[in-house]
Formats: C-alpha cells, sequence, structure tokens
C-alpha cells in the first residue's frame, strides 16, 4: 500500500469515528430530552413543598419520565396514587425518620460519576454530607432521626452474584460522627471474635433504641443477619441466609430477602420474615424474585420495589405468609412513611 493509500485510509477511518462520536452524542441528547418530557398516563406531578414531618404522607423517589424524574415526591399515604408532589431534590436512594433524611446522590463527572449522602432536615435542606466510595444501593434513618446508614458497591455492580464488594456507613447526625465501614467493629461469630479478609456488611435497619441495629454480613460465601451495638462497637451473628433486613416497628421480627436454591442466578431472592424470638422463618406471599430492602407500613404490612415500566414500581404485602402482592404506585422507589 502506498503512502498515499495509507493517509487516505487513516483519514477515512478518522472520519467514520467522528461520525461515531457525534451519533452517540445526539443519541444521548435525544435520550435526555425524552426522559424530561412527561408521558402520556403517568402520574399527576406538580411541584411544591415537601416536608418530612408532615403527618401520614408517604415520600419516594419519583421514576415517571418528566421534568420532576428523580425528585423527591410526596403524596398521602392512604393514597399513594394520588398527584405527586415533587421537591426539586434528587436521590438515588432515600428515607426518613422523625423528621431527618438520608438522600444519596450522584455528581456527574466529565470522566467518572462519584456519589455523595446529604443528611436533610425536615425542609429538605441539607444539613450535612459525606463521600460514599461506591455506587448506593441501601440507605436507611433510625426511628428517632438520630443516625443515617447507607451502603454502597465498590466493586461489581449487584447482590446476586458473589464478585462485589460493599461498604456499610453510619453517621450520627447530632454529632457528625462518622464511621465509613462497618468493618471498623468487632465481629462475634458462634461466640467467638472472628477475623476474615472478605467480610462485607450491607443493608443496615435499626431498633428505636438509638444503639441497636441489624444487617447482612457476608463471609466465606455465606450471609448472616447480624445484630450490631452502636455503643461497643460490635456485630454479633444472629440467623444465617439474610439480606437485607429491615426491623419491625415494633423490634420483634425482620423481613428480609432470602436465596433460594432452583432460582435464576441473577434473580435469587424470595421475601421472608424472622421472628427474632423463636427463630421462626415465614416465607411470604410474593412469587417474584425482590432485590430490595423492603420497608415496613405498619407492624402487619411490607412495601418493596419491584421492576416497571419506568424503572420500578411500589408493592404491599402481608407479613404474615397470607394474602397476595398489591401494586400502589408505578414509578416509584425508596419510600419512607412519614409521621
Amino acid at each position: 500500500m502506498t503512502l498515499r493509500n495509507r493517509i487516505l485510509v487513516l483519514v477515512f477511518a478518522l472520519v467514520v469515528l467522528a461520525g461515531v462520536a457525534v451519533a452517540s452524542v445526539l443519541h444521548a441528547s435525544a435520550r435526555a430530552d425524552r426522559r424530561n418530557q412527561a408521558r402520556p398516563g403517568g402520574p399527576r406531578i406538580s411541584a411544591g413543598p415537601v416536608s418530612l414531618t408532615d403527618s401520614r404522607r408517604l415520600v419516594f423517589r419519583n421514576m415517571a419520565w418528566g421534568p420532576h424524574r428523580d425528585e423527591l415526591t410526596s403524596v398521602p399515604a392512604s393514597d399513594p396514587s394520588a398527584p405527586r408532589v415533587a421537591s426539586k431534590v434528587k436521590c438515588l436512594r432515600f428515607y426518613a425518620a422523625s423528621g431527618t433524611g438520608v438522600c444519596l446522590q450522584a455528581q456527574h463527572g466529565t470522566v467518572q460519576d462519584t456519589y455523595r449522602a446529604v443528611i436533610l432536615d425536615a425542609t429538605l435542606h441539607e444539613r450535612a454530607r459525606y463521600d460514599v466510595p461506591g455506587i448506593p444501593s441501601r440507605a436507611r434513618v433510625s426511628p428517632s432521626g438520630r443516625f443515617a446508614a447507607w451502603t454502597a458497591f465498590v466493586g461489581g455492580d449487584s447482590y446476586a452474584g458473589t464478585n462485589f464488594s460493599t461498604r456499610a456507613a453510619i453517621v450520627d447526625t447530632r454529632t457528625g460522627r462518622l464511621t465509613p465501614s462497618l468493618e471498623a467493629y468487632r465481629v462475634i461469630k458462634d461466640g467467638r471474635t472472628y477475623h476474615a479478609a472478605d467480610v462485607n456488611f450491607w443493608g443496615v435497619t435499626f431498633a428505636s433504641d438509638d444503639r441497636a441495629f441489624y444487617a447482612t454480613m457476608a463471609t466465606h460465601g455465606s450471609t448472616y443477619l447480624v445484630r450490631g451495638d452502636l455503643r461497643a462497637r460490635t456485630v454479633t451473628t444472629v440467623h444465617t441466609d439474610v439480606e437485607c433486613p429491615s426491623l419491625s416497628p415494633d423490634g420483634t421480627r425482620v423481613a428480609y430477602k432470602k436465596r433460594v436454591k432452583g432460582l435464576p442466578a441473577d434473580a435469587p431472592w424470595h421475601l421472608y420474615v424472622l421472628d427474632l424470638a423463636t427463630g421462626h422463618e415465614t416465607a411470604l406471599a410474593e412469587p417474584r424474585s425482590v432485590d430490595d430492602q423492603a420497608v415496613w407500613r405498619d407492624n402487619h404490612t411490607l412495601v418493596y420495589a419491584l421492576p416497571g415500566d419506568y424503572g420500578a414500581d411500589l408493592y404491599t404485602l402481608p407479613s404474615d405468609g397470607t394474602g397476595a402482592p398489591h401494586r400502589i404506585s408505578t414509578a416509584a422507589v425508596s419510600p419512607a412513611y412519614i409521621g
């Protein structure tokens, strides 16, 4: 091949690459424009004030396409399908209790995204912020509002496989004292102090005494429900095969997802409830795989997300194994019941 032909080939290749780049940018821009346009038949949404102290409200991340996508929105707890009030505050994951919220956000950069946890007051104004080392996945606030927790993936992007690493952090919202990872706590397994390089924690849920909490610990291919002590800075194994626990309001039971043999590797979970006093497990009447940390609406009802047309929909289910799942809201995720 002559030098002239080589130059022509190089120029042609550069033109093709430039065309691909322009097409990619235009496609991304068009997709972003579509996301900002409300679709017919979607939920009615309007901007307005959202408070974390309003009685009997449900606050969640709105996922419907349109100008309020990803914003925290509020509806009456008794009517989740009612028109939504949008706050302008955007979160990937969210939770709130007693006038305190935690909002996990993405900061979009030119090279890569970074993430942060923002502590919100009752009017959704920022009180504090903390760096998050990976993709946010779970968030919780203690019933009193004093403590907040979040989990992030720092390797891999799914709980379904085994090639992932997580960091679970807890912060005292009054003092600002941050524990960046529960790996700093002493692990007690089978009555003895336990050390392993592969220990991971995720899915914190708090008791009402501002001392005890529960979480998932993974090590050597197994998962455990652990009970944590915020003062002693210890975690103690309680039960096996538990992921993303959620403590009931009365503190007697934990709802969680459990891997079931024979299910697909990318959808391996069923919902269960564990009685902490007896150790008895109850399988719930949801036949689909649930990859979520369920929320207790009250002592008898769970709320959780499943994939939907806009990303996720919210469902309710009795916690005693009876009944059937019922969809209560479309295009919604990360619910928190206020008041």
